[in-house]
C-alpha cells in the first residue's frame, strides 16, 4: 500500500480553512497532519475536509492555542495522546491507519525567546517536553511508526540560514539540538526528509517579520517527518512546498511531504 503524508503548521485551521482545502485539492496527500490549529476539536471545519474525501480525523484542541489534528483518506482510529511535561496543552495526537502504520503528530513547544531555563520558564518546558518524548519512545519501542510535526528545532547547520548567527537563538541552540538528538536516538528514528534530500540548505519556516521572506530567505527547517527504521527504506519523494508560504494570508510554515510504499 502506497500512501503519501504531509505535515503543516497551519497557524489557525479555522482562519486558513481555504488554504487547507486548497492543499488537499492540489496535492491530495492521503494523510495530513496539522499543528497549531488554535481551535477546539468540535470547531475544526471537518465537514469541509470530509467533502474532499478526508473521512477520518483524530485531534486534540483548545481555544486559541496549540492544537493538533490528523486528517486521513485511509481508515484511521485514535491510538494515543500524551501530555508531555504536564503542560495541559493540546500538543500530541496519534492515529493508527488500517495498514498498521501509527502516525504521531507533535507540536513541540517553541521555547520563548531566551535560551535559558533559569530566566525563561518556556525554554525549560521545551527541554522537559523533549526529555519526556525521549523516555516515552525508549520505553514503548515503536515499530512501523511515523512521527511528524512542528518540532520547533532546526538541528543541522544547513537547516538554518546562518548557523553561527543562530547558535544562541531558540530553535538552533546546541542544548535543543542535543535534546532532539536524544529523542531521535530513543527509537533510532530516521529523518526521512534528509534521507531523501541529504545535502543543501532546506527550510520549512520563514518569519512573518521579513518584508520579503522569499528574497531574504532567512529560513529554518522546523518541520519534520521521521520513521522507525523498519519502514524507512519504504519512504521516498520527500519535498517541501515552499510556494505555499507565498499564498494569500499564509501560515509562516510550508508543508512537508513524504511517500511510503508499504
Amino acid at each position: 500500500m502506497t500512501f503519501s503524508l504531509a505535515t503543516w503548521n497551519i497557524n489557525s485551521v479555522r482562519l486558513r480553512e481555504a488554504l487547507v482545502s486548497r492543499l488537499l485539492t492540489e496535492d491530495t496527500p492521503d494523510v495530513l497532519c496539522l499543528q497549531e490549529c488554535k481551535s477546539p476539536v468540535e470547531k475544526i471545519p471537518f465537514d469541509a475536509f470530509k467533502a474532499l474525501g478526508y473521512d477520518y480525523m483524530v485531534a486534540r484542541g483548545q481555544k486559541g492555542y496549540n492544537g493538533v489534528a490528523i486528517l486521513s483518506k485511509i481508515p484511521m482510529e485514535e491510538s494515543d495522546s500524551q501530555d508531555f511535561a504536564s503542560l495541559n496543552h493540546a500538543r500530541h495526537i496519534a492515529g493508527r491507519l488500517e495498514n498498521g502504520v501509527i502516525v504521531h503528530n507533535f507540536y513541540i513547544p517553541a521555547g520563548g525567546d531566551e535560551p535559558n531555563r533559569e530566566k525563561n520558564e518556556k525554554f525549560g518546558q521545551k527541554l522537559d517536553y523533549l526529555t519526556e518524548m525521549r523516555d516515552y519512545f525508549h520505553a514503548t519501542k515503536p515499530e512501523k511508526t511515523v512521527i511528524v510535526g512542528d518540532f520547533n528545532i532546526a538541528p543541522r547547520e544547513d537547516d538554518v540560514w546562518d548557523h553561527k548567527k543562530l547558535l544562541k537563538v531558540v530553535s538552533h541552540t546546541p542544548i535543543e539540538v542535543e535534546h532532539l538528538a536524544q529523542v531521535q536516538e530513543s527509537a533510532n528514528w530516521v529523518d526521512i526528509t534528509r534521507q531523501d534530500i541529504s545535502d543543501g540548505r532546506l527550510y520549512s519556516w520563514w518569519s512573518y517579520r521579513a518584508k520579503d521572506w522569499d528574497a531574504a530567505d532567512k529560513g529554518r527547517r522546523l518541520d519534520h517527518i521521521w520513521s522507525t527504521p523498519d519502514i524507512s527504506n519504504a519512504a521516498h519523494s520527500s519535498r517541501i512546498r515552499r510556494e505555499v508560504r507565498g499564498w494569500e494570508q499564509p501560515s509562516d510554515h510550508a508543508p512537508v511531504f513524504a511517500t511510503f510504499d508499504l
